[in-house]
């Protein structure tokens, strides 16, 4: 199966390119209701370290060469982003996420086109446009994270692990994200990496019924899951490999556990009908480029999908990244053919079982 960074590059390719890597801290204020201000433009984050990376590689750099201010809005919200198309009032320009989701998005006629006036198509990285509505990012791994201090023995090595609250006991905490904790589910369970898709539903909420009750947070943002693991409020959890690996170097004991890891290749994308959408296409086309692609890898350990990029890192620095070579064998990539079309019903269904 075809997995997408954009249009045409696959993941192998963005592998045999090389990787990026480094970390940060800080939570930007929240933004709920911005002027109409013609240069300023709204960029839709995830807050906590991931946002910090981006004051500093993207957004400082951006108002330095062109005078545009930035303003960070969290959380990272699909939700909002229907409300704000839907009602003709924007909160924010600019947002990135999973292909998946953007491919939902497209599909729902809540992007604006490429507006090729503003972005050079030619200074962005070929293959990584996808079907002119966004413009790759970064790789991006959410595995499995556990407390070294917690199990001095040795801790969980793979999802079926996580699952073995008698081998490996402790309060756990899952993100609230219904395509990710269901390939989870379904690799604890037994299914190959390269089986996963399309997924069988019954047998994953039947796994999952098995962990519920042991699952003290389903958490929503990243931020959450730092404050989680850091302070010891549970003792292993799913999380971003860029917000652990930024504990990391801040001497927590924590181990990043490749095996499992679902690596995904954001989007950066505009909502339909926002006033500052040349503003925004202008952000994507800095944000694309080589040096402030791999500034911000330095930050947050996402792999960028520029590979000029790897040329400002280091050996180590690349290693650290969740598309690195040694982790190609154990990690999976999810199949946005297969979710996009059914990511609508997968998302509820997993609304109603977290409610009852």
């Amino acid at each position: 199966m075809k997995k997408h960074l954009g249009q045409g590059i696959s993941r192998r390719t963005l592998l045999q390119s090389g990787a990026a890597s480094a970390v940060v801290l800080a939570t930007p204020a929240i933004i709920t209701r911005p002027a109409m201000a013609e240069d300023v433009l709204y960029v839709n984050t995830w807050g906590g370290t991931f946002t910090e990376a981006e004051q500093v590689s993207l957004f400082k750099p951006f108002t330095e060469k062109t005078g545009i201010q930035v303003r960070p809005v969290a959380p990272v919200s699909m939700a909002k982003l229907k409300a704000q198309v839907q009602s003709n009032t924007y909160d924010w320009d600019v947002t990135e996420i999973s292909m998946g989701e953007a491919r939902q998005m497209i599909e729902e006629n809540l992007l604006e086109k490429i507006d090729y006036s503003v972005l050079d198509k030619s200074k962005i990285t070929p293959g990584t446009i996808y079907k002119d509505y966004s413009v790759a990012s970064t790789s991006i791994g959410s595995g499995l994270v556990y407390r070294k201090d917690k199990f001095p023995n040795g801790g969980p090595q793979s999802w079926a692990d996580f699952w073995d609250v008698k081998k490996f006991p402790g309060d756990r905490s899952l993100i609230d994200q219904a395509y990710t904790v269901i390939a989870f589910a379904l690799l604890a369970d037994g299914v190959p990496r390269d089986k996963l898709y399309p997924f069988d539903l019954d047998r994953a909420f039947k796994k999952l019924n098995e962990i519920k009750p042991h699952i003290k947070v389903w958490w929503k943002q990243g931020a959450q899951s730092e404050e989680l693991i850091r302070s010891g409020e549970v003792v292993m959890m799913s999380m971003w490999n860029g917000r652990a690996q930024g504990l990391i170097e801040k001497g927590e004991p924590l181990q990043i556990v490749w095996n499992g890891t679902q690596v995904t290749y954001s989007q950066r994308f505009v909502p339909k009908g926002t006033p500052r959408a040349k503003l925004a296409w202008k952000y994507i086309e800095f944000a694309s480029q080589a040096q402030p692609m791999a500034e911000f890898g330095k930050r947050m350990f996402y792999g960028p999908s520029n590979p000029d990029s790897f040329k400002y890192m280091t050996p180590q620095e690349v290693d650290k990244m969740p598309s690195a070579p040694e982790h190609l064998k154990v990690t999976f990539t999810p199949d946005d053919d297969y979710l996009a079309p059914n990511l609508a019903k997968i998302n509820e269904r997993w609304a109603q079982w977290i409610a009852g």
